[in-house]
C-alpha cells in the first residue's frame, strides 16, 4: 500500500468516526427536543448530517476509481449547479441554442482538456472562447431583447458552475516536487476544510450568533458564526498538514483563505 492511499484511508476512517459520532448526538438529539419533528434547528441539523454521509461515499467512491473517478464526479457536480443556476435566471426561448452549447459542448470539452492536462487550453477555454462564442450562437435566434444581461447571465453560470468548479480536480494535474502520486489528498483536504467551516459556522451560529452578515441574503448567517466556524476550519487545516505538501502555518493558512471564499 502506497503512502498517499495509507494516508487516505486514515483520512477516510476519521470521517466516518466524525459522521457517526455526529448521528448518535442527532439522533439523541431528536428523541429528547424534537420526537415529533417541531424542533427546526434539529431537523435541520440531521438533514445535514445525513446529506454529509451521501457526500461521503460518493467522494470516497470517486477517490477509489482514481482520476477518472473525480473527474466525472465534479463533471456531473458541475452539470447539476449548471443546471440549478439556469433555473435562477431569466431565459427565453431564444437562449436555448446558447443554453445546449453551454451544456453539451462547453462543459464536456472542458473536462476533456482537463482530462487530457491541457492547461494552457482549459485555462482560457471558457473565459476566453465560450465567452466570445456564446453571444454569436444567441444572437442567430433574432431576439434582442435584453440581450446583454440574458447573454451575460449564461456566461457566468458557465464561470462559476463549470470553469471553477473544473478547477478541483485540476489539481490532480499539478506536479509538486516529493508529492508525486498524492494529490489526490489535496482535494481531500479541500473538502474537508469547506466542510468543517459549513458545519463549524452552522455550529458556532446557533450557538453564539446574534449579529447579522447579510439578513435579506441569508437570514441564518452570523458574524459570530462566520468569525467561529472560519477561525476553527482553519485550526483544522493547519492539524491536516500532513496531507498536504506544506508546514503546518502554510496549511493553516491555506485553510483560512479556503474558508474566506466561501
Amino acid at each position: 500500500m502506497s503512502a498517499a492511499s495509507a494516508d487516505l484511508i486514515h483520512l477516510v476512517l476519521g470521517i466516518f468516526g466524525v459522521l457517526i459520532v455526529a448521528s448518535i448526538i442527532g439522533y439523541v438529539l431528536q428523541q429528547r427536543l424534537s420526537p415529533d419533528g417541531s424542533n427546526a434547528a434539529i431537523e435541520n441539523l440531521n438533514a445535514r448530517i445525513k446529506a454529509w454521509w451521501v457526500m461521503v461515499v460518493l467522494i470516497g467512491i470517486a477517490f477509489v476509481a482514481g482520476r477518472a473517478g473525480v473527474i466525472l464526479l465534479f463533471a456531473f457536480c458541475s452539470f447539476a449547479a449548471l443546471r440549478e443556476f439556469v433555473t435562477l435566471i431569466n431565459t427565453k426561448r431564444a437562449d436555448h441554442w446558447a443554453l445546449a452549447a453551454a451544456f453539451f459542448v462547453a462543459l464536456p470539452v472542458q473536462y476533456y482538456l482537463l482530462w487530457d492536462e491541457q492547461y494552457g487550453i482549459y485555462s482560457i477555454f471558457i473565459p476566453v472562447y465560450a465567452f466570445l462564442f456564446m453571444p454569436i450562437i444567441a444572437v442567430l435566434r433574432g431576439d434582442t431583447e435584453r440581450f446583454l444581461v440574458r447573454i451575460a447571465e449564461v456566461q457566468w453560470a458557465l464561470m462559476i458552475c463549470v470553469f471553477c468548479a473544473s478547477h478541483v480536480p485540476a489539481l490532480l494535474t499539478l506536479h509538486i516536487p516529493g508529492y508525486e502520486g498524492r494529490n489526490v489528498l489535496l482535494i481531500a483536504f479541500l473538502v474537508i476544510v469547506v466542510q468543517f467551516s459549513d458545519v463549524l459556522q452552522y455550529v458556532w451560529g446557533k450557538l453564539f450568533g446574534k449579529t447579522k452578515i447579510a439578513p435579506r441574503l441569508s437570514p441564518s448567517k452570523t458574524v459570530e458564526g462566520f468569525a467561529g466556524g472560519v477561525i476553527n476550519a482553519s485550526l483544522i487545516g493547519a492539524a491536516l498538514w500532513w496531507v498536504t505538501p506544506f508546514t503546518p502555518l502554510q496549511a493553516g493558512l491555506l485553510a483560512f483563505v479556503i474558508t474566506i471564499m466561501g
